[in-house]
């Protein structure tokens, strides 16, 4: 070979080497500067840390919000009303609420910056719970007993419409002040007869009363229509975020159908990340609450708001008097956000 064959040749081959790493220095730039930072977005449990609650811890631990780009910080809520007036302060930006606790204060005149973007539970889970020995079997055996709830509680607050419809004298039915976090214990110590809860909250109940088993008055069996917890945010966040609204929801959805199809992995994910909570009542909460996020036979995607049914449930709300007329789904439902069946 010739020397200027040689050269020739030599220089296509450096050309050739600097084009290749050129090539390969500006692709690791491109894609390295599209990989995108993730959104912080701060959310509330519906009440404390319980099984119930955490297909959210879940949906982060899996990865699922990391997935569809954002960083999402979990921290307990304490009912329904204090999560609204959370929500609303701007202290968080989405949280469950009892949707049937929001119409109440939707409509007298509040929570009016509020806005439903998914359904956890397909029908009500509000309950009271009582322990065997306290005298309560029936809902008419509450006159003359000392309840325990948060103030903001859905069911402190549904407690004169749940009296009214199963015939209970509300005025014989003594209140007094609990936080979440200790509800169970003064069931468990004797301090109350009866706590506000959720039905799933049984086995929790009952690993803390060691050995005495639960009596629970669920809601749902003098008001059927009504729906459990609905995820919401602010009208402000669905009107001008709605795409990263969309990519909580989806997320958090994926969440909790995990946690109800996977309840033994979710109570050691709630217990992994919340210490003080317990793997087993959590799953066994999981178990029981798949019957109430996917009811049997209903073929609904998770998620879903039935306006028709949110319609009937301010009507049992309003012939109850527990709230006035003119309230309408719509004005309460982002029919954009919400999943669609």
């Amino acid at each position: 070979m010739s020397r200027l064959t040689r050269t020739v040749a030599t220089l296509a081959l450096t050309c050739a080497f600097v084009v290749a790493c050129s090539n390969s220095d500006n692709q690791q730039q491109t894609s390295t500067s599209s990989i995108k930072p993730l959104e912080k977005v701060t959310y509330l449990t519906s009440f404390g840390n319980f099984g119930r609650d955490a297909y959210a811890w879940v949906a982060k631990d899996k990865g699922f919000f990391r997935e569809v780009g954002l960083d999402v910080d979990i921290k307990p809520g304490s009912g329904t009303g204090d999560n609204i007036s959370k929500i609303e302060a701007g202290a968080a930006m989405f949280t469950p609420v009892d949707l049937t606790g929001l119409l109440l204060a939707r409509g007298n005149g509040g929570a009016e910056s509020i806005v439903v973007v998914a359904g956890i539970q397909q029908r009500t889970m509000a309950a009271l719970i009582s322990l065997q020995g306290n005298g309560i079997a029936t809902p008419k055996d509450l006159e003359g007993k000392t309840l325990a709830d948060s103030p903001g509680s859905v069911v402190r607050n549904l407690f004169p419409t749940y009296a009214k419809l199963a015939g209970i004298d509300a005025t014989k039915v003594t209140w007094v002040n609990g936080a979440p976090a200790n509800l169970i214990g003064l069931l468990a110590s004797g301090s109350v007869a009866g706590i506000g809860q959720f039905v799933v909250g049984e086995p929790t109940v009952e690993s803390v009363a060691k050995g005495r088993q639960a009596v629970v008055l669920p809601y749902s069996d003098v008001m059927s229509d009504l729906y459990g917890n609905a995820l919401v945010t602010t009208t402000k966040i669905a009107r001008e975020q709605p795409d990263l609204a969309k990519r909580f929801i989806a997320a958090l959805m994926k969440g909790l159908v995990h946690s109800i199809d996977n309840p033994d992995e979710t109570g050691r994910i709630l217990q992994k990340n919340v210490p003080a909570s317990v793997a087993a009542p959590a799953a066994a909460e999981c178990t029981l609450m798949s019957a109430f996020v996917r009811p049997e036979g209903s073929g609904d995607v998770v998620g879903t708001i039935d306006t028709k049914r949110v319609a009937r449930s301010i009507e049992l709300l309003q012939d109850a008097d527990a709230m006035p007329a003119g309230l309408t789904p719509d004005q309460l439902i982002s029919a954009d956000l919400t999943p669609k069946p």
